[in-house]
């Protein structure tokens, strides 16, 4: 008899000893969890942009004119492609507008280097487009985006658990995600800090105010970004292509369906003579 009392002492005891661990195992995950969010909140610093456009007071040129285009052209322009208006300062391409063949994506008139540029911008549900820089135009080249890297643009709306992080809002795309999610939701302003410099090998992203990623702009870093991406073999993709080779070239935003708008874009040249 007191070897069964014994034996029901004994699991009492080892249950209550499970139900305990049970417990204390959730309250170190959880531990952990408030832990690893408080180190991931102080890696995604915030920014001031109104402050850092200060700092970059001087020199500061703006690239949209009120009601024109001038300074911008299509992509390999053959005179008949259409989409983008001008209003008030706000560049707009409207895709159910278009017209002409192949891509209708604006360029830049003037090629840049290293630079730090300002621009708000806001998509239509389900939307996206880019910015792009090193952007060399030519025939072979089918493409912006064959020659020139990018920041995504994209409506938060299309976010979900199977996108692909460095294709969401902010990142380069395919290659570097965003620390953080800050886009704001389908037709409300945004804007990026973007800042690309190449003699020191440096660009940065700041979305509405957050340092969300830096990336390296060539050697061995940026080549390993490049691995297991379609930019490497990207003739198998493109007819013809040659990724983030050039430091100099035109900048660039992207036409995509939907109805994609720009304003208060204007740039600073990083250092004088650039070639």
């Amino acid at each position: 008899m007191k070897q069964i009392n014994l034996l029901a002492e004994l699991e009492d005891l080892v249950g209550a000893f499970k139900s305990n661990l049970m417990k204390y195992k959730k309250a170190l995950l959880f531990l952990c969890l408030i832990v690893l969010q408080s180190c991931v909140d102080k890696k995604v610093n915030t920014v001031d942009t109104k402050s850092s456009l200060k700092t970059y007071s001087t020199n500061w040129k703006p690239l949209f004119k009120k009601n024109s285009l001038e300074g911008w052209h299509y992509f390999q322009d053959d005179g008949n492609k259409s989409g983008w208006t001008v209003k008030d300062g706000v560049f707009t391409f409207t895709s159910e507008n278009a017209s002409g063949e192949g891509d209708k994506s604006l360029l830049s008139d003037k090629d840049y280097t290293s630079f730090v540029i300002y621009f708000e911008w806001k998509v239509s549900p389900g939307s996206n487009s880019g910015f792009f820089w090193g952007v060399k135009e030519d025939s072979k080249y089918e493409f912006p985006y064959v020659t020139g890297p990018e920041i995504q643009i994209l409506d938060l709306g299309l976010n979900d658990e199977t996108l692909d992080k460095t294709t969401i809002a902010g990142g380069l795309y395919g290659l570097a995600a965003p620390k953080k999610i800050v886009t704001k939701p389908a037709n409300e302003w945004n804007n990026y800090l973007i800042t690309i410099d190449q003699e020191k090998n440096y660009g940065n992203v700041v979305h509405n105010g957050v340092d969300i990623v830096t990336f390296p702009l060539r050697g061995n870093a940026w080549e390993k970004m490049l691995e297991g991406t379609k930019f490497v073999n990207c003739v198998d993709e493109w007819k013809y292509c040659e990724f983030g080779k050039f430091k100099t070239g035109k900048i660039s935003i992207q036409d995509h369906p939907g109805i994609i708008s720009f304003r208060n874009m204007k740039i600073k040249e990083l250092y004088a003579n650039q070639k």
